[in-house]
């Protein structure tokens, strides 16, 4: 990366306060609801979030958000997001947007979807966010590389990790703890996705997939368990309805936000989002007390230095 585009990056990534990566080792496994439900939580709280969609191949984010007919404007500074409500409390960008036919295939090899997410970090205004959540896709190969490549330099608060509870989802997810050990990329923790079914008549929650394994995994990899998202057919009503009536972004504040904020999942959601924001704030007291006791290690190295020279 040249020092021009390492300055504009920069730029354009001053005014967010907290990065977070949504990853899996497993497709299928609801990487981008989370990342929407999160987005949604974090937005009812009153936080500005934008959301960076990554999964070039699947961008899944922009007919989530029912912003499928939108278009990414161009400004002197850079691409703008597109926006989901007039407020501006939440934004996109994605490859979606791009196509232009919503059904067209992106066939692409590394270096173009390497060089991809670079102008996406390097040429989108984001202005002023509270969050920034990168959706991935699954798996450990370039976009995962490259993603953590370029966010180095601007310290990115740490991954929430997906999975289901079967142990064939269970089994790819520990590769993708073990990515971010390697590459040493902070876990915030472990959600477990489609953590049992809410009957849409009776709302009582069935284990059809078992349970506890995302949990157990977590405890295996010494890190932390956020919660559990049970399967709620009225979120996939509700997504359905937002990408079938790509509402304009004048009115969506008063539908999908509004709307997610009165569904059942919200309230497991808010605990889920309440938990990752305080597991975040640990993470930043810990690198301030670390950062404090490093300094005062110098301080006090350059005491005993000073002391032997005056003798």
């Amino acid at each position: 990366m040249t020092e021009t585009e390492t300055e504009t990056k920069s730029t354009h990534l001053t005014g967010i306060k907290h990065i977070i990566l949504v990853l899996s080792g497993k497709g299928g496994v609801g990487k981008s609801s989370i990342t929407t439900q999160l987005a949604l939580c974090l937005a009812q709280k009153g936080h500005k979030v934008g959301i960076l969609d990554i999964d070039l191949t699947g961008p899944s984010i922009p007919r989530m958000l029912g912003l499928d007919d939108q278009q990414v404007h161009q400004a002197s500074s850079g691409w703008v997001p597109v926006y989901s409500d007039e407020n501006q409390k939440l934004c996109c960008m994605s490859i979606g947007f791009l196509l232009q036919n919503k059904d067209d295939s992106v066939v692409w090899r590394g270096p173009k979807k390497n060089a991809m997410i670079k102008q996406f970090l390097n040429d989108v205004c984001w202005g002023n966010l509270d969050y920034l959540i990168i959706d991935t896709p699954p798996g450990t190969s370039d976009e995962h590389i490259s993603i953590v490549e370029y966010l180095k330099d601007v310290n990115p608060d740490g991954a929430v990790i997906v999975t289901t509870p079967q142990a064939v989802s269970l089994s790819d997810v520990r590769k993708e703890l073990n990515f971010c050990k390697k590459v040493k990329l902070p876990i915030l923790g472990v959600i477990e996705n489609m953590s049992g079914f809410i009957c849409p008549h009776c709302e009582e929650c069935t284990n059809i997939f078992s349970a506890g394994g995302g949990e157990a995994m977590a405890t295996e990899f010494g890190v932390e368990f956020i919660g559990r998202v049970p399967i709620d057919p009225s979120l996939t009503i509700i997504l359905e309805k937002q990408g079938d009536e790509n509402i304009s972004s004048s009115s969506s504040e008063n539908n999908l936000i509004k709307k997610y904020s009165e569904s059942n999942l919200f309230k497991v959601f808010t605990k889920i989002t309440d938990k990752i924001i305080e597991l975040n704030q640990q993470k930043i007291n810990q690198q301030e007390i670390s950062q404090r006791e490093i300094i005062q290690q110098e301080i006090n190295q350059r005491e005993i230095i000073q002391q032997e020279i005056n003798q």
